[in-house]
């Protein structure tokens, strides 16, 4: 994407809505230029009046249309810059939001790939700059140009040898910058504190992004995206806002100096004590003119910027998914829940070669299938497929006859729960996170999935029970609480095919007895499909199969699997046996 199709996607998306405040800003830009030209040009009839000819009767008049000079362009000064960090905030928050609807809908695959890191920076100081390209370069431009070519104007008028001379030491000028004090320092402090909550949020996105999906919440995460996107865009409105509310104040004290000084010259003059000159309004104008140089000067570094940030940002937020539904898609409909892999083959990246190879699996409704196999032999990869987290290659994935590829993805995520080892919890209540999975149900309904879990226990002994916040991914839950609150979500969808990737794992003995409790209770009637770590949890499953390296080189019952599969039983003796 070229500059010109940057500058051209900018303005069509994203700032062509707000043109009737820009253009109002512009307004005041024009007022601003006027007044700082006046200020410099209302010097020559000063000095010429009360100075030279010592005409008593402008003494107030030319001071007081000083003070209303700088006043006014005190005044507009803020005007343009407060409407124009409006329309910059506002711009902000609708790339943030662009970016962070995308990270919210894109595929588990995509997300894989992302750097969250770098997704947050792009987040923050890419679209900052964005926002400068858009909001006060655009200011800059007009404002600044008006403003010289006024002031240029005023000095040749008084000399124009001069002029030509202050022309090439006008982008010499250089201004200091000035502390805001401490207003500035806690409104930052504000700022920094509503940064971190989006921050945790974003984070949140990128560990939860399955269950996200598996509980169709796009929409849901969109409003919370937007609520913490709004709360921070009104602190960094507030601090911009504070930045330029010293304009009006300064401008306005510098021109009732300027006039004190002048009211008091011109009486020095009318007693013939002083002598002044032309020059007084050039050097005016030409002082004047340096912070207009100046900003122009810095304004090309604000633009590259600008374009720069946009170039990496505008790809993230037109990243289009590959897991779509497909043309005449239709809503799956379920009836045994049989699950069928016919000659599936995946790869996450088809240059390391293949995680699947031609696997087929037949997975009886509502009973109990395992996976057993090796870290890495592509168990959780047979789970991820069946959600459509990830497409495989070729081959097909049916269930009860249908293709999930012909079938729409919200009918078939409907249908599906997943406990996995790594819970997913939010920095919400107990109530909330259970209420996740179906957001209309009653809390009678979440109070009965609670004890069929073996929550309740835990939960009354909570300060808050059902309304008590868990911290970040639950964070004050033991790993058994998290679990079950993690079945207990599930059991609240009522889905149809339960999927449990190593659910079990690094469990005590006692929390474990409880959770598989819970378990026989999400999975009555369901069909399941289990990757167990502790084969001791699987012994009573219909069927078994054994994957090693992306292949199905096994499969049966227990019994069946001690006699055939030489793998199988080297796990089972490594485990029971000991």
């Amino acid at each position: 994407m070229n500059k010109k199709e940057i500058y051209k996607r900018l303005f069509k998306d994203y700032s062509k809505k707000y043109l009737n405040k820009i253009f109002l800003s512009c307004f005041f830009s024009i007022l601003v230029a006027g007044s700082t030209s006046s200020i410099a040009w209302l010097l020559d009839p000063a000095i010429k009046k009360l100075f030279i000819e010592k005409d008593q009767t402008l003494i107030i008049i030319i001071p007081l249309m000083i003070i209303i000079a700088f006043a006014t362009k005190g005044l507009s000064l803020y005007f343009a810059k407060a409407i124009m960090i409006g329309v910059g905030e506002s711009v902000k928050k609708m790339l943030q939001f662009d970016m962070v609807n995308n990270l919210i809908g894109t595929d588990t695959e995509i997300i894989d790939k992302k750097h969250s890191g770098k997704f947050i920076s792009n987040l923050t100081y890419d679209v900052t700059h964005i926002t400068n390209l858009l909001s006060n370069a655009i200011l800059t431009l007009f404002k600044d140009s008006l403003t010289l070519i006024g002031l240029l104007t005023v000095m040749f008028m008084q000399n124009w040898k001069l002029a030509l001379i202050s022309i090439i030491m006008i982008p010499l000028a250089s201004i200091s910058a000035k502390t805001l004090g401490k207003r500035i320092s806690k409104v930052t402090t504000e700022a920094q504190e509503k940064s971190g909550f989006l921050t945790t949020y974003l984070v949140e996105l990128f560990k939860n992004h399955k269950l996200i999906k598996i509980f169709q919440k796009e929409l849901f995460e969109k409003d919370r995206a937007d609520e913490y996107l709004t709360q921070l865009k009104e602190k960094n409105q507030k601090i911009q806002t504070v930045y330029v509310r010293m304009s009006p104040i300064m401008e306005t004290l510098t021109g009732i100096m300027i006039a004190v000084l002048i009211f008091y010259a011109g009486k020095l003059m009318s007693e013939d004590q002083l002598e002044i000159n032309n020059f007084f309004s050039f050097l005016a104008a030409m002082m004047l003119a340096y912070q207009p140089v100046r900003s122009l000067s810095t304004l090309n570094m604000v633009l590259n910027q600008g374009l720069s940030a946009a170039s990496r940002i505008l790809p993230i937020i037109d990243q289009k998914n590959n897991i779509i539904d497909r043309d005449n898609a239709k809503p799956i409909e379920m009836s045994k829940s049989d699950i069928k892999f016919t000659n599936v083959n995946f790869a996450y990246e088809v240059k390391k070669g293949k995680t699947l190879n031609s696997i087929n699996l037949d997975f009886e409704g509502g009973k109990m299938t395992s996976l057993v196999g090796h870290s890495g032999a592509g168990k959780s990869t047979i789970l991820n497929l069946i959600p459509r987290f990830y497409d495989c290659q070729s081959g097909d994935i049916l269930i009860d006859n249908q293709s999930i590829y012909k079938s729409t993805i919200k009918s078939l995520r409907e249908q599906i729960s997943m406990v996995s080892q790594e819970t997913t919890l939010f920095d919400d209540t107990i109530k909330n996170n259970i209420k996740y999975a179906r957001a209309n149900a009653t809390d009678e309904e979440i109070y009965e999935v609670a004890e069929l879990s073996f929550c309740k226990d835990f939960i009354n002994n909570l300060p808050n029970k059902f309304e008590t916040l868990i911290g970040e991914n639950g964070v004050r839950l033991s790993g058994g609480e998290k679990q079950r609150l993690s079945i207990a979500r599930a059991m609240l969808k009522k889905s149809t095919i339960i999927l449990l990737d190593e659910a079990t794992s690094s469990l005590d003995s006692e929390t474990e007895n409880k959770i598989q409790e819970a378990l026989k209770t999400l999975t009555k009637d369901k069909t399941t499909i289990v990757i167990a770590h502790r084969l001791s949890t699987i012994l009573n499953s219909n069927n078994i199969y054994v994957i090693d390296t992306g292949n199905v080189v096994a499969s049966g019952n227990h019994d069946d699997l001690m006699i055939k599969s030489e793998l199988y039983k080297s796990f089972y003796e490594k485990q029971i046996q000991k």
